[in-house]
């Protein structure tokens, strides 16, 4: 079963590879299965005191039902791999929004994963029907956007139906810059569909409101640096009374960014470990793995991912896409 994986890894150099992507599928939903099984069984384990402080026959009649457990687990996990994206709404105060900006709705999603695991172009024009049909103000797309590099050009008139009044805005997140090429095959996508990238600058979005986005911090940090110098650079010449939001992928930097006046971070990257219990292991890196957490004055919120890495299982939570109701706090005091 491991030799289907390296296979289905190796087969993928042949570019539009049917096998490639059946083998590679096997492997990965193999991975992803093994790993709940190996949870489950280890808890039986640590239980029994690796079957030294019980009753060899019960140890038995626990691994046994171990294995049920974590093949009942196995397609759960399936199911809401497969399933949609859920919408998660969110609202959030933010601070020196002007009061004609209250109720501005933002819809943020983020890891698509293009071509990965038959995540295709059919799929991406159901995940965009998803975000037209909720009607928003602005879109943003936090990273991880592509992939693969073959066929990236059909994605073109697919991401051009993304559309809101106030622009389609995007980071690079990891994945997006990690490979030879990529970079530069999504960026034409991305200047195809309208799409306007931030690379550690700021956009005016509406009088009073800022839309700022930095590159990956988990690529800088793996390649030596820590990415520390994005931030001061997309928020530099700046108007001081306008509502800042920063798009960046990974959820790092948020003291600092609450710190130089960011009023809410937007962010993936995480998964929310995608599938239990990889979550408590992800906690260690990211410590904001997932939901709205509040950084001093700074709401921080973390897309769980609108597609998937790897296998096509989440468990427990499915896929998110979330849409962000802006309050503001002058409106409130009126």
């Amino acid at each position: 079963l491991w030799l289907i994986f390296v296979l289905g890894r190796t087969l993928r150099r042949l570019e539009g590879s049917l096998l490639a992507e059946l083998f590679e599928f096997a492997g990965m939903q193999w991975m992803g299965s093994l790993f709940l099984f190996a949870a489950v069984l280890f808890a039986v384990d640590l239980i029994s005191g690796f079957g030294l402080f019980m009753p060899q026959m019960l140890v038995f009649r626990l691994r046994k039902a171990a294995l049920v457990c974590g093949a009942v687990l196995v397609l759960l996990a399936h199911i809401q791999g497969l399933r949609p994206p859920a919408v998660e709404h969110y609202d959030v105060a933010v601070n020196k929004l002007p009061a004609d900006l209250d109720g501005l709705k933002i819809a943020m999603i983020s890891d698509l994963h293009l071509g990965e695991m038959f995540i295709d172009a059919d799929w991406l024009k159901a995940r965009v029907q998803q975000m037209q049909a909720l009607q928003p103000d602005c879109i943003v797309l936090v990273g991880d956007i592509f992939e693969r590099n073959h066929d990236l050009a059909e994605l073109i008139p697919v991401l051009r139906q993304l559309s809101a009044p106030l622009g389609v805005f995007a980071v690079w997140g990891n994945h997006d810059l990690m490979r030879s090429g990529r970079q530069e095959a999504g960026a034409a996508v991305l200047t195809g569909a309208g799409i306007r990238l931030l690379r550690n600058e700021h956009a005016k979005l509406a009088e009073g409101l800022l839309l700022a986005g930095i590159d990956d911090l988990t690529l800088a940090h793996r390649r030596g640096g820590t990415g520390k110098a994005y931030l001061p650079r997309a928020l530099a010449d700046r108007p001081a009374r306008a509502a800042t939001i920063l798009l960046s992928h990974t959820p790092w930097l948020a003291k600092q960014a609450a710190a130089s006046g960011v009023s809410l971070m937007l962010s993936g990257h995480t998964h929310n470990g995608q599938i239990w219990p990889f979550t408590y292991l992800v906690r260690i890196l990211y410590p904001f793995v997932s939901g709205q957490y509040a950084v001093d004055s700074m709401s921080l919120i973390v897309c769980r991912g609108t597609g998937t890495w790897g296998p096509r299982m989440r468990f427990w939570q499915r896929s998110e896409i979330a849409l962000i109701n802006l309050r503001s706090t002058a409106s409130a005091k009126n």
